[in-house]
């Protein structure tokens, strides 16, 4: 793409906008353009910060790093190279072992997951793929480790992510310097790139 479908909203005389930017400083270390973008019709950013602030909300077993995790390999699985670096600084953010981190293209087997993260780790790839790939055995071995409320967490990142891969390859979303430090660092090694969601001319 020449440029993003639409520009990241800027108008700094806008309260609610400068409260998302500080809301995402402090937790992300940067506002994403995804939510700048969504900001050109308010509620449905708001609507996401709050389906996002109820997805990644911990009430079970399910850590915020393993959120992040799944919403790697989710977005990985979905092809969205913006969503990917986003989610590997998250997962970084959120102290995720440095052992997953640099290894998370190996989860099936690397020693630094367990049965657990590895059953919901294989989930979100089936869970992510078009057609859809969740079979009886990879729903029962996610029940193995899981209970429904746990399961139903990580299936709203799965989700989540769904939306934001969605959203930020059609959007053509130019990704920040923060995510592509973070995707340079953990995952260039493995083909990674930014690809469309960088620009030599802007706005």
């Amino acid at each position: 793409m020449k440029q993003p479908l639409v520009f990241p909203k800027s108008d700094t005389s806008d309260k609610a906008l400068q409260n998302l930017i500080t809301f995402y400083n402090e937790t992300l270390g940067f506002c994403p353009n995804s939510v700048l973008t969504m900001h050109h019709r308010p509620r449905i950013a708001m609507a996401f910060i709050e389906l996002n602030k109820a997805v990644m909300e911990n009430k079970g077993r399910v850590t915020s790093a393993l959120k992040r995790l799944i919403a790697y390999v989710s977005s990985n699985a979905a092809g969205c190279r913006y969503c990917q670096a986003h989610a590997i600084r998250a997962a970084e953010r959120y102290e995720a072992p440095d052992g997953q981190i640099e290894n998370i293209w190996e989860y099936k087997t690397h020693h630094s997951f367990s049965a657990a993260e590895r059953a919901a780790l294989d989930f979100a790839v089936a869970a992510s793929v078009v057609p859809n790939s969740v079979t009886d055995e990879i729903a029962e071995n996610l029940r193995k480790y899981w209970d429904e409320g746990e399961i139903v967490e990580i299936t709203g990142v799965v989700s989540l992510f769904g939306y934001l891969n969605r959203w930020n390859d059609s959007m053509g979303t130019e990704m920040e310097y923060g995510a592509i430090e973070s995707g340079e660092q953990h995952l260039s090694q493995h083909g990674w790139t930014v690809g469309k969601h960088a620009y030599s001319n802007k706005q």
